[in-house]
């Protein structure tokens, strides 16, 4: 079976990278760069281990409700070799937009993801993706402020945390649906931290808004980052400058809303870890919003 074989047989039973994992017994980070292609030659122990999955019973490894003969695939012989494959849907304007002209948006995963031109930035969020457009320099000056104050403090107070700025993949999920770029992140366990990005919610994060992002950063990434596990998120509006906080480890989730004047505590760290807001409001006067 070859690995193409294979990546379509976990598509269609839905299988995601953690399922899978838990099936082969294959860790889902190497799952991950074996249907991406970026493991060029598996090792055979491996790839025989993901084949008695997908070409045994799937009454043994429950995805959703798949049928080979209903969907379109036949086992064909005794070994599970597949004989014909389910046409593709063409003519689909998201999935050609997105380079996969047979799926719409809601089903794309990452292997759709890798596969985009990497000039092409989106996030994907449960199958879905969105476009991204090039930070403009207040973006970036204040993701700047914020990521150089958390990092010195980590240096300073020999701190194990890792603060990160985008552009870095973060597989908040850690499924295959969804990926996102967050403006500046904060890990503090170092096994979160893989070679093609973060696998897992991170402590931290912030956003800064710009018309682009403004709904899917304050409600979208809200939700998806309050039920992954991420601590802390901060949300820069540099248009109504102002910061808007959550603190997810408070029982009370209603935001604290401030204006961009003096210093911000940041509660992962207790609050003696201070950003200057003052900083951001200079830099949006200096920059534009």
């Amino acid at each position: 079976m070859t690995i193409k074989q294979m990546r379509e047989i976990k598509e269609k039973r839905g299988y995601s990278y953690a399922q899978l994992s838990e099936f082969t017994g294959v860790p889902a980070i190497t799952l991950q760069k074996i249907f991406s292609g970026k493991t060029k030659s598996p090792r055979v122990a491996t790839l025989n281990a993901i084949e008695k999955v997908l070409g045994g019973n799937e009454e043994l490894f429950q995805g959703k409700a798949f049928e080979y003969e209903k969907s379109g695939y036949s086992t064909g012989d005794d070994h599970g070799n597949i004989l014909r494959e389910e046409e593709p849907v063409f003519g689909n304007p998201d999935g050609i937009k997105y380079g996969n002209p047979g799926k719409r948006q809601g089903e794309f995963t990452l292997d759709d993801y890798y596969a985009l031109p990497d000039e092409q930035r989106v996030e994907l969020i449960d199958g879905v993706f969105y476009d991204m457009s090039a930070p403009r320099v207040v973006h970036q000056d204040i993701s700047y402020v914020i990521h150089s104050a958390i990092a010195d403090y980590i240096k300073k107070n020999k701190g194990k945390c890792k603060a990160f700025s985008a552009p870095v993949d973060v597989q908040i999920d850690c499924d295959d649906k969804t990926m996102v770029q967050p403006d500046v992140l904060v890990i503090c366990d170092r096994e979160k931290i893989k070679g093609f990005g973060i696998y897992g919610a991170p402590d931290f994060l912030v956003e800064i808004l710009s018309k682009s992002t403004r709904k899917k950063d304050m409600t979208i990434k809200l939700t998806k980052y309050s039920e992954a596990g991420v601590r802390e998120y901060w949300i820069v509006d540099p248009h109504k400058r102002v910061l808007i906080i959550y603190n997810f480890m408070e029982e009370d989730l209603m935001p604290v809303v401030m204006p961009l004047k003096g210093e911000a505590p940041v509660a992962i760290y207790d609050g003696k870890l201070k950003i200057s807001l003052d900083e951001i409001a200079a830099s949006i006067d200096e920059f534009g919003e």
